[in-house]
């Protein structure tokens, strides 16, 4: 198999791993990511098979994937703020604070809200309510929709009152 024939091996194998990812057979996309992976590795695979083990409460699996995601494309920023929110799933707030302001600053990522919202549960579970509140102040900004952002706002506004 050629090279462009096992990079559209794994794109196909990526979009059915998804499919399954998302109607809730975590199995059967586990099994079609690494055959993915196996065809092709991308950043994208390794991601969204973490991904998959964080549903399946497998956060230092998914934690390890995430890794192999950065070895492939260090620009890709979904690893970074899906390792910083691993971290603050696994309660290792000050581990993920790196994590997330990496993800900030990635030169591939389509989602650059996620990190700040992040960054803003850290800070808020820290008790640092202005730092928390700037961070999801800067969520709501790039993402002006984002209605978990425009919550946290007010709550933190009524918590400073």
């Amino acid at each position: 198999m050629d090279e462009r024939e096992s990079l559209e091996k794994a794109v196909r194998l990526f979009h059915e791993a998804y499919r399954f990812q998302m109607e809730g057979k975590f199995d059967v996309a586990v099994r079609l990511y690494r055959e993915s992976i196996a065809s092709r590795p991308t950043a994208e695979a390794h991601t969204f098979l973490g991904w998959t083990y964080s549903f399946q409460g497998k956060y230092e699996e998914a934690i390890a994937e995430c890794q192999k995601a950065i070895a492939v494309d260090p620009d890709f920023g979904n690893p970074y703020n899906d390792i910083g929110a691993y971290l603050i799933g696994l309660g290792r707030l000050d581990e993920a604070i790196p994590w997330l302001e990496r993800a900030t600053r990635a030169r591939r990522y389509e989602a650059y809200h996620y990190p700040h919202f992040n960054l803003g549960r850290v800070y808020l579970s820290k008790g640092m309510l202005k730092k928390a509140l700037e961070e999801f102040q800067r969520a709501l900004a790039i993402e002006p929709k984002y209605t978990l952002a425009r919550q946290a706002i007010d709550a933190v506004q009524q918590q400073l009152q």
